[in-house]
């Protein structure tokens, strides 16, 4: 099925160059049929596809899909629109980062796919860092399985200098328990976007990560 016309990733390249309110009201009925509603219509389908692998995932669209409008109340490019459409698929969708997650994020530049824990608390940091250093063999063989790695490379994330004193020993040996984000991506050509195939690969690289995703799901008790 294609989900998306060529006018999905034209929009955005137009918008680029004419990132102002007026321009976007004047195309405003395009972006609703072509961008908005296109998206929708694939991420409801995401889901319902994810929901077979997954009973905690019970949200709607709208619960997944992030604004196309950009927060400037607070950055220098004041620019008022995003350049791509994105949407986040766990059990609390956009509304928690910390929960693991498939990100998605659809544009002219890329079509892009995270998985992982962006910004875990303090006590599911802890969590998961005790997870691992409980069973670091497990750990490493999951992260290291050859599928993921040939999808994803590795586990991003911002790491800190200073961890609790109990996990410095395993650290030593495991580096990515000085993580406190774990994430990871993928990254395909825009023309996937259009293409049939679009949905298919999306879940492959879904299951690609999944095991990895319910491991830090069941650490954060989740």
């Amino acid at each position: 099925m294609n989900y998306f016309s060529p006018d999905f990733l034209d929009f955005f390249k137009e918008l680029a160059a004419n990132n102002h309110k007026d321009w976007f009201d004047v195309n405003r009925k395009r972006y609703e049929a072509n961008v908005k509603k296109a998206f929708e219509v694939f991420v409801t389908d995401l889901i319902e596809a994810i929901q077979k692998h997954d009973k905690k995932i019970e949200i709607t669209y709208k619960e997944a899909i992030f604004r196309i409008n950009r927060d400037i109340r607070f950055s220098k490019n004041k620019e008022p629109y995003k350049l791509n459409r994105s949407a986040i698929i766990s059990p609390k969708g956009r509304k928690d980062k910390a929960f693991p997650g498939l990100y998605l994020e659809m544009g002219p530049e890329h079509f892009r796919i995270y998985g992982g824990v962006y910004q875990p608390d303090k006590e599911q940091l802890y969590a998961i860092r005790e997870t691992i250093v409980s069973n670091p063999k497990a750990f490493n063989k999951l992260v290291n399985d050859k599928k993921f790695l040939a999808t994803f490379g590795e586990i991003r994330g911002e790491k800190n200098k200073v961890i609790p004193k109990e996990f410095k020993e395993e650290g030593a040996e495991t580096p990515l328990v000085f993580n406190k984000q774990f994430y990871w991506f993928t990254q395909f050509e825009p023309e996937l976007i259009e293409s049939e195939s679009l949905l298919e690969k999306t879940m492959e690289v879904y299951m690609a990560n999944k095991k990895v995703m319910d491991y830090f799901a069941k650490a954060m008790e989740i």
